[in-house]
């Protein structure tokens, strides 16, 4: 049997997930080749994690070069004085973080805030246009309370002492009890956070990825795919695998399948299909293509 780890760890490929790593402090990137500065950092498949943390305080903006190319927003990003940070990468050496943001293109840049991937540019347009792309970035950036800023060097090249903005503090209570495998606590904390501030949208978006989490805790693959493939019209059992298929970044095969099954329920089991696709949207990010069709295909079945 192939276990299914109850970690936010194990969801390596559900880039939006990866924001429930508990973060570290929000410490400046190291320098990329090429002279660049403590703003920019070249990132990999292997290191993107430490970008996804880093995104819960400043907003990142992820620009794809490719051969013949090289990034062409570190100047810019220097004059917003650390309120982005620039991560550079080679379209032709990371398949996983191309898949990830849908890469057809180079350059194509975007950008991630709290975890989630928000599509920019394919190629590069005027200098002023990307200006004004880039306040709207810090306008939705603000909206999620992600306003942090890295500590630019001084002209004695001199890195000043980051700085750790704290977190709201029932959103540290969650990470604190997701690093401690403590679902149900984290649960209770983002639910306290949520009433407390419905407009709280990371409270929201992290209690979808908790919840998946906890729902999957202690279960195996072979279970849930088995008990999926033998009763097709089983509500319970088609969530479950839906679940398992996002955990695993396959967000359009969960969608697929709850949408197929929607027209097939009866009232509890539409509403039970609904509420779990629209968790499914929290964890997998508003802005992503998938998301998009798929509320929009859900919106055709209910009305």
């Amino acid at each position: 049997m192939t276990n299914l780890p109850p970690s936010a760890a194990s969801l390596r490929g559900a880039v939006d997930l990866s924001s429930l790593v508990n973060p570290a402090p929000p410490a400046a990137p190291a320098a990329s080749g090429g002279g660049a500065s403590s703003l920019v950092v070249e990132a990999t498949d292997a290191t993107f994690t430490s970008i996804l943390e880093l995104s819960n305080s400043v907003p990142v903006l992820v620009e794809f070069y490719g051969q013949g190319t090289e990034p062409a927003l570190t100047e810019l990003v220097r004059e917003f004085g650390g309120k982005f940070v620039l991560a550079t990468i080679d379209g032709t050496k990371n398949p996983q973080l191309v898949q990830a943001f849908q890469v057809t293109e180079v350059p194509t840049i975007a950008a991630v805030i709290a975890g989630r991937p928000l599509q920019l540019f394919t190629g590069i347009p005027a200098e002023e246009e990307i200006r004004q792309v880039l306040a709207q970035v810090l306008e939705v950036a603000a909206q999620q309370n992600v306003t942090g800023t890295v500590p630019v060097a001084d002209e004695s090249g001199e890195q000043p002492e980051p700085v750790e903005e704290p977190l709201p503090p029932h959103h540290q209570e969650a990470y604190d009890a997701i690093e401690a495998g403590d679902y149900a606590a984290a649960i209770t904390e983002y639910q306290t956070a949520i009433a407390q501030n419905p407009r709280d949208f990371l409270a929201v978006a992290g209690l979808a990825q908790v919840s998946l989490l906890f729902r999957l805790q202690g279960r195996t693959v072979d279970e849930i795919r088995s008990a999926a493939a033998s009763a097709p019209g089983d509500v319970e059992a088609q969530l479950a695998v839906a679940d398992l298929d996002v955990s695993g970044g396959h967000a359009d095969d969960a969608f697929g399948r709850l949408l197929d099954l929607f027209p097939t329920l009866d009232a509890d089991g539409k509403n039970a299909v609904r509420t779990r696709l629209l968790e499914h949207f929290e964890v997998v990010g508003a802005e992503d293509p998938r998301v998009i069709a798929a509320r929009r295909r859900l919106t055709t079945l209910l009305y």
